[in-house]
């Protein structure tokens, strides 16, 4: 057998392992690379909650402009919709359902819709706007749904911040 000297054995023992130094260093590092991680877990979850309300009220707001495209030679009959006061907003004083059912039905559809989102403060506005005159004239309208809420919050003591979605279109009449 081959016999070791001592400068060869003292070389290999220093060479063994971690020292504690080395082993608190790579366990500050370890938690340090974990607090990072819960953090941006959190700010993942506030982020995710936005879009997905963002998301609901897009397609509300979507349906709305849809529904006034099918009703486009109606359309100033939607101007001043607004579905934030109580009940059911203006949709039977500002539009006479005898006048205009599909009008007066699509505003009441669209406040169920919006209050089925469970936001807090959730709110719908139409803007109707005829366009100036065009050569050739085209009797063209601006229509603009706003849809306001308070934003989600994530713990008792963050304010709860207004958001808003604003969509517009064209509507030509037929």
């Amino acid at each position: 057998m081959h016999k070791k000297t001592q400068s060869q054995i003292s070389v290999s023992m220093s060479e063994g392992g971690f020292t504690l130094l080395e082993g608190m260093l790579a366990a500050v590092f370890l938690g340090m690379g974990l607090l990072a991680l819960t953090g941006m877990q959190s700010i993942s979850l506030t982020r995710n909650v936005d879009a997905n309300e963002l998301t609901q009220v897009t397609a509300v707001a979507s349906e709305m402009v849809e529904r006034i495209q099918f009703n486009r030679k109606n359309v100033t009959f939607y101007n001043n919709m607004n579905t934030t006061s109580g009940g059911t907003g203006n949709c039977t004083t500002i539009i006479v359902p005898t006048v205009q059912p599909m009008a007066s039905g699509d505003c009441v559809q669209w406040r169920s819709a919006l209050l089925a989102t469970n936001l807090s403060g959730i709110a719908g506005t139409i803007a109707v706007q005829a366009m100036g005159p065009a050569t050739p004239p085209l009797n063209q309208s601006r229509v603009t749904v706003t849809v306001t809420w308070l934003g989600s919050r994530k713990t008792d003591v963050t304010v709860q911040r207004n958001k808003t979605v604003t969509l517009q279109t064209i509507v030509s009449p037929e």
